[in-house]
C-alpha cells in the first residue's frame, strides 16, 4: 500500500470527507493573500494526510490568524521545525491546526534560510509561546517579537541546538553544578 492511498479512520475517510472543504478554504486563502501562498500540496497528489500550505514568513501570522478566525481552525495542535540541510532554505517551521467542530486539520509551513527569523504566533495563540521556545532551543530558529525567547528544555549554559543535522552525535555537555537560578524569574 502506498502512503497516498486514503485509509479509513475512526472519523471516516478524512481525505475524501474534507477534500472539497479544503479546496474551498485554500481558494479563499489564495484569493485573500495571493503570492504569500507559495505552494499547496494536497493529499493523494502528494504523500500527506492533510493539505500543506507553504506561506512566506512575512505573512504567516496573517494567514494563520485568518485560518483561525475565518476558516474555523481554532486549535493549534503543533508548532515544530525540521532541518532540511543541505537545502538552501535550511529550516521548515511547521504549524498544524485543527477545527474542533469539524475535526478537520491543515498544515502550514514556512521555509527559512540559516539565520532568518519568523514572526511569533504568540499574539494569535498564547500557547505558541512555549512551542516556539522549544523550536528555538532545539533548532536555533528565532521568532521575532517573541515575549521571552529562551531555552526551555536544555540547560541555559548549553552551547548549540541538538536537533540540527550538523550537531555532533556525541555532543555531550556535562555541567558539574546545578544551573544557576535566574533571580528575575523568582520575582514573577
Amino acid at each position: 500500500m502506498d502512503i497516498r492511498t486514503p485509509v479509513e479512520t475512526n472519523y471516516g475517510g478524512l481525505v475524501t470527507q474534507y477534500a472539497d472543504a479544503w479546496k474551498e478554504q485554500i481558494a479563499k486563502m489564495q484569493a485573500k493573500f495571493g503570492a504569500a501562498i507559495e505552494e499547496v500540496r494536497m493529499p493523494v497528489e502528494h504523500p500527506t494526510d492533510m493539505p500543506i500550505i507553504y506561506v512566506k514568513k512575512e505573512s504567516v501570522v496573517d494567514v494563520i490568524a485568518f485560518a483561525k478566525t475565518e476558516l474555523g481552525y481554532d486549535f493549534l495542535v503543533d508548532l515544530t521545525a525540521t532541518d532540511e540541510q543541505p537545502n538552501q532554505m535550511r529550516f521548515e517551521i511547521v504549524y498544524i491546526l485543527k477545527s474542533m467542530s469539524t475535526i478537520s486539520r491543515i498544515r502550514f509551513k514556512v521555509r527559512l534560510a540559516e539565520g532568518e527569523e519568523v514572526p511569533t504566533l504568540s499574539n494569535v495563540w498564547p500557547g505558541a509561546d512555549w512551542q516556539e521556545r522549544e523550536v528555538w532551543d532545539m533548532f536555533g530558529v528565532k521568532f521575532s517579537g517573541h515575549p521571552d525567547l529562551r531555552r526551555i528544555l536544555m540547560d541555559q549554559r548549553w552551547v548549540g541546538h541538538p536537533l540540527r543535522k550538523d550537531y555532533p552525535l556525541r555532543g555531550y555537555q556535562i555541567f558539574p553544578t546545578p544551573e544557576p537560578v535566574d533571580e528575575k524569574l523568582l520575582n514573577n
